[in-house]
């Protein structure tokens, strides 16, 4: 199997490089930059403009869509126009499977850029290429980067009562991965981690392994987002999950027990 990866050289990406290179796939890899390296092919595409797009998916069996921009201008031009460019592109190259990687919650939490996924997810299933789209829980890096930026102000500040499943990503690149050889699916997978986590109960492992006194301030986030996140628009119930814990993560970044 030949497979373009769009957005390789993010987080997820460089975990699902390691995957298809270990399972034996012939891997062609996108960057907005030129890259080398991974004993894979690199070229470089730019999904907000096309540029790079037909010459990227020629001569490809099937595309794992990991590109995003979760931030600012470019967010909609690259989620939503550049999965549409990219979808035309694949049509006309003969493409027989496109996966994509969303987001649980998408469908739920009224965040912006989840609105973008969910377009593209839509974009996707209207498209003339035989699809599959894996929805995944936060990952554990994330959540704990977001408790290290709150706690530069002096207490980690959230909602105690937010739900989250982080999930790691070396295991979603493998739930992928068994997606490619499985084939299109036509619809909706979700999958997440191990264990539904209160922020609260997140925080406090976080600090028992990082040995921090930071306390907790507790905001309650207003709305229809904080009624989302606490009923667990975050969070799925889909079998089978990822066996990698909060706990786990936190032992491995910095040498605590945690609590598994």
């Amino acid at each position: 199997m030949r497979v373009l990866v769009t957005g390789a050289s993010g987080r997820l990406g460089h975990e699902v490089l390691a995957r298809l290179r270990d399972d034996g796939v012939s891997v062609r890899a996108t960057s907005r930059r030129p890259r080398t390296g991974g004993a894979v092919e690199w070229v470089v595409i730019d999904l907000a403009t096309g540029e790079g797009l037909t010459e990227a998916v020629a001569g490809m069996d099937a595309v794992l869509h990991l590109a995003s921009a979760p931030q600012g201008r470019r967010a909609y031009q690259v989620d939503v126009l550049g999965t549409r460019r990219l979808v035309v592109a694949a049509g006309a190259a003969g493409i027989q499977h496109l996966v994509y990687v969303s987001i649980v919650g998408v469908d739920r939490v009224p965040i912006p850029y989840y609105r973008h996924k969910l377009a593209a997810e839509q974009v996707i299933a209207a498209g003339p290429v035989p699809w599959s789209v894996l929805r995944a829980t936060q990952f554990p890096q994330l959540l704990d980067d977001l408790l290290t930026a709150s706690a530069r102000l002096g207490a980690v500040i959230g909602d105690r009562a937010v739900l989250a499943q982080p999930v790691d990503p070396g295991e979603v690149a493998a739930r992928l991965a068994a997606r490619l050889v499985a084939g299109p699916l036509g619809g909706i997978e979700e999958y997440g981690g191990p264990q539904v986590l209160r922020f609260d109960e997140a925080v406090r492992d976080w600090r028992q392994a990082r040995g921090s006194r930071r306390p907790l301030l507790p905001v309650r986030i207003p709305g229809r987002l904080g009624r989302e996140l606490r009923a667990g628009g975050l969070v799925t119930e889909a079998l089978p999950r990822g066996v990698r814990t909060w706990a786990d993560h936190l032992a491995d970044t910095y040498g605590g027990t945690g609590r598994r």
